[in-house]
């Protein structure tokens, strides 16, 4: 008779639950929320003990796993406007990972429970998706949107590019960044000393010394093909894209424009 101990089916099914919602979020382009993806494995890792308890082996019906599932994503995505689609990435990643692990089982001979069967299949699931939706993303054509940025009370109105690929997040909270040149800024900027946004360094020895803007900088690190740094960022008021409120943080780059637009989402 297999032995199943419950605390480790526990710890188990919530790191794996977590890091499928977290995967989830990613490829869906959300703006991490932690505390509710911890609450959506919870409600995961609960179900997992309760399918081994004596009398609830009703619980793995199909219909009661998708319902399950359902509540996951409630729970992790219940305040994001897109909960349906939320819904069907997490069930294709989360079924995408189990067929990752039963070849892993069958090529390898390990356990479905053996850490290094988990680790392999949920490492090569990742990057599979991340191949996809990237080259989904390469190939995808170019939308220009209308950007209105508010900070410190003024705004400034332009037009960025879309479904470029741009994957820069802030290393810290995990959140999108929007890249923007600073000509498209000026209308936020305009009366301050002259700012100098080609140089990290400088730029934030200038703008601390302004007392609007003072604390109010970070850096993010970057790195695209054949170079990497650090781009100036900060936290607007507001930002919509579209008419769409899109809370993101701001980062400057005077390389970023081109033909008919000024920024990069």
């Amino acid at each position: 008779m297999e032995t199943i101990y419950i605390d480790s089916l526990f710890l188990l099914n919530l790191v794996i639950d977590y890091l499928l919602l977290r995967c989830t979020a990613v490829v869906c382009g959300l703006s991490p929320k932690r505390k509710r993806y911890l609450a959506g494995a919870l409600v995961g890792a609960v179900f997992s003990v309760a399918v081994y308890l004596p009398g609830w082996v009703f619980l793995s019906s199909p219909a009661v796993k998708l319902s399950v599932a359902g509540l996951m994503a409630l729970a992790a995505y219940g305040s994001e406007k897109s909960l349906m689609r939320c819904l069907l990435t997490f069930l294709i990643i989360s079924a995408a990972f189990g067929g990752f692990v039963w070849c892993i089982t069958l090529m390898g001979g390990y356990p479905a429970f053996d850490m290094r069967t988990l680790v392999l299949s949920f490492s090569l699931c990742y990057v599979l998706l991340w191949l996809t939706f990237r080259f989904r993303s390469a190939r995808s054509d170019r939308q220009l949107v209308t950007v209105e940025l508010t900070f410190l009370g003024r705004t400034a109105v332009f037009t960025a590019m879309t479904d470029t690929g741009n994957d820069l997040r802030d290393p810290i909270s995990g959140e999108k960044v929007m890249v923007v040149c600073p000509h498209a800024l000026r209308p936020i900027f305009d009366g301050f000393e002259e700012l100098p946004f080609d140089d990290p360094i400088a730029l934030s020895e200038r703008w601390n010394a302004i007392a609007q803007l003072q604390g109010k900088l970070r850096l993010v690190p970057y790195r695209s093909v054949g170079e990497s740094g650090m781009l100036p960022a900060f936290r607007a008021d507001a930002i919509t894209v579209g008419g769409e409120n899109r809370p993101m943080l701001t980062a400057i780059s005077v390389r970023t424009w081109g033909d008919g637009f000024e920024g990069i989402l």
